[in-house]
């Protein structure tokens, strides 16, 4: 598996698997958060915190792209 900066780590990709999927699970938990927040924001758009709170979970559904790219910059090679 190659990176989109050239550098080839295939290793670094398979040790990555299992937290991906860690991450999956975390991220299938923003999407929930995500849609409650969504909602709450159209019954109330004037409370801040759904705001704060829909961000939050957009980190979350973006977890394990950020693992997986994390663990591919550590091990080179």
């Amino acid at each position: 598996m190659c990176c989109g900066d050239g550098d080839c780590r295939p290793l670094a990709f398979l040790l990555s698997l299992p937290f991906a999927f860690l991450a999956l699970l975390v991220s299938l938990v923003g999407i929930i958060i995500w849609i409650v927040g969504i909602l709450l924001s159209i019954i109330c758009p004037c409370c801040l915190c759904v705001t704060v709170l829909v961000e939050m979970a957009l980190q979350l559904i973006k977890a394990p792209i950020h693992v997986m790219e994390w663990f591919t910059s550590q091990i080179p090679c």
